[in-house]
Parts: C-alpha cells; sequence; structure tokens
C-alpha cells in the first residue's frame, strides 16, 4: 500500500506527498475550470500516468527482449467532455525509436491494454492510440 497526502494551498492548487520517497507534485486547476493553469492539472496527471504506466510496460518487455527502447515518446492529447465534466478520450501517439520494425511495434502495442492504469480507467473513456 502506498500513502499519498494532499493538501490544498489555496488558488485552486494543491501539493500530492509521496509517501515512500517524500517527493512532491503541485497541480493546479486549468484555465476552462476557472484556475490559472500554472501546473499539472488533476486530469492532466491521470494523461501523464497513463502514458507512464503504457511506457514502462514496454520498456520491462524490451528489457526481457533485449532491445534498446531509449528515445521512445508517448504524446498524450486528453479530451474532456462537459457535461458532465469528466475525461471523455484520451489521444496516445506512440512513438518508437526509429530502429524498431513495424512488427516490434505492433508487439509491443499490446501493452497498452496491460497497463495497470488503463484497466482502472471507466469503460465509457475511450482510448485511441496511434503508432509511429
Amino acid at each position: 500500500m502506498t500513502k499519498i497526502t494532499c493538501t490544498y494551498l489555496g488558488e485552486g492548487q494543491t501539493e500530492l506527498l509521496h509517501g515512500p520517497s517524500g517527493q512532491t507534485i503541485l497541480t493546479d486547476l486549468p484555465p476552462d475550470n476557472g484556475g490559472l493553469g500554472r501546473r499539472f492539472s488533476p486530469t492532466d496527471l491521470l494523461a501523464g500516468a497513463l502514458a507512464s504506466c503504457i511506457i514502462t510496460i514496454i520498456a520491462k518487455m524490451a528489457e526481457r527482449n533485449g532491445e534498446d527502447l531509449k528515445g521512445m515518446r508517448i504524446e498524450t492529447d486528453k479530451i474532456m467532455a462537459s457535461s458532465p465534466r469528466r475525461v471523455e478520450e484520451f489521444v496516445l501517439d506512440i512513438t518508437f525509436p526509429p530502429h524498431f520494425t513495424q512488427a516490434q511495434k505492433d508487439r509491443y502495442a499490446a501493452a497498452v491494454n496491460a497497463c495497470p492504469v488503463h484497466r482502472s480507467l471507466h469503460p465509457d473513456i475511450k482510448t485511441t492510440v496511434h503508432i509511429h
């Protein structure tokens, strides 16, 4: 079990404290929800968690296969719905290192569905994946 403590700092900002490491992350409300957008919003963190989870799952697979994954990146677009306000869709652009073949990319793309963050999302949240 991991304890994360959230403290409200005022003006729409919070501080998240990761108990085991003592690391902190600050969040802010986005401008489209009355905030100033000075930092990641909570739903931005969700988008980042999804990308980070997918890339680390793929990295574990690549290590087992002796393949170099350095330089891989995932760009995530978060699309919000307004009524009710929630994440409606994540659009993931996954770019593999140039030396990866299409067969390798296809094999690793399956990691999107194996990611615990993706498995934890509500089924109404659409996930669109583009592999490059």
